[in-house]
This record gives C-alpha cells, sequence and structure tokens, in this order.
C-alpha cells in the first residue's frame, strides 16, 4: 500500500461529495493513516453546482492543505460531470476513476488508467433513498474499485454519520453498489 494517497470527489452540490470524502477519511484514520486531510472546495454553493473535495491520505502527518491536482483516484458521483468539465484532470497513470454511471464501462476510456463503473443512483433508490443521494452508494463503488478499506468498516462509519437519517438504507446503498461495481483494466 502506497504511503500517500490523494483522492479526487467530483460531484453537484446536494449530491453529497464532500459527506463520502468525509466518510473515508473516518475510515482511512481508524485504518491507521496518520494524516488525513479534507479538501472541500465550493464553487457558486448551490444545489446542483459542481463541486469537488480533495482528500489526502498519508501514513504521515499532512501538510500541504492545497487542493489535489495530481490525484490517485477519481470519484465522480454525477457521470454527466465527465462531459461539462475535465475531470480526470491530472489523474495519474495507472491512476483510478470511479463513476457513477448507467452506461457500459466499454462507454469510457481512461487511456492507461482503471476505471470503475456502477449505477449507484438506481441501486440508492433501490435501498430506499430519496432520488439524487448517492454519497453512501459510491463509497461503495469505491470500496470495491480500490480495495483500500473494507466494505465493514465503511458501512460501519456510513451508519455512525447517518445516525438518525436512515443509516440502514444508506448502508444497503454501499453494499448493493459494491456487489454491482464493474471494474476494468
Amino acid at each position: 500500500m502506497k504511503d500517500t494517497i490523494d483522492i479526487r470527489w467530483h460531484g453537484r452540490g446536494g449530491q453529497g461529495a464532500i459527506t463520502a470524502a468525509k466518510i473515508v477519511a473516518k475510515a482511512m484514520f481508524s485504518l491507521g493513516y496518520e494524516g488525513v486531510a479534507m479538501i472541500p472546495t465550493f464553487g457558486t454553493e448551490r444545489r446542483g453546482a459542481p463541486v469537488f473535495s480533495s482528500l489526502k491520505i498519508s501514513r504521515r502527518k499532512i501538510y500541504d492543505l492545497s487542493p489535489i491536482e495530481r490525484p490517485d483516484i477519481v470519484v465522480v458521483l454525477d457521470h454527466v460531470l465527465m462531459e461539462e468539465a475535465d475531470i480526470t484532470s491530472g489523474l495519474k497513470e495507472g491512476g483510478l476513476l470511479v463513476i457513477n454511471s448507467p452506461c457500459s464501462l466499454e462507454s469510457y476510456h481512461a487511456d492507461g488508467r482503471k476505471v470503475a463503473v456502477c449505477n449507484v443512483t438506481a441501486l440508492a433508490t433501490r435501498a430506499g433513498l430519496p432520488a439524487g443521494v448517492v454519497n453512501t452508494g459510491i463509497i461503495g463503488a469505491f470500496a470495491r474499485a480500490s480495495g483500500l478499506a473494507g466494505l465493514d468498516l465503511l458501512t460501519e462509519v456510513i451508519e455512525e454519520e447517518f445516525k438518525g437519517r436512515k443509516p440502514e438504507a444508506n448502508a444497503l446503498a454501499a453494499r448493493l453498489a459494491y456487489e454491482h461495481t464493474i471494474v476494468g483494466g
């Protein structure tokens, strides 16, 4: 496992990209990563507007709190963002792209990067979450594709984060997405 992992999360305001990064940050800290820093970046700060969050994970303390420009992993909560901006900008060779999309894996070309696709939107609704709430589901897809943290740990942190706000449905969304994520080379 690498000493430092840079993950950039892209979504729209209201989808929970920042909350998803926060949940993964908590899980990684509990796995012994001493340096965990989440740096949210907001644009117009309104529902539906593009947002991204940087999550830096390291075995040592982190002093650089700037947004990630060269991520190891890019997580996309809304596949339409791929058409609106260069979401994969700076993604390292051999990096990972995780996409919430109803499209097939073959629809995405990542030029030397690993791609994972899951229709998180449909699975989150199936789990009992309101339409458009995809943050916990994308964590399941991220877990399957990256192998950085186990699904059991992540669902435990999800249930803690959403205590009193459908914790079981949120954990189920992550489990369903984990089971249905397709990972390609």
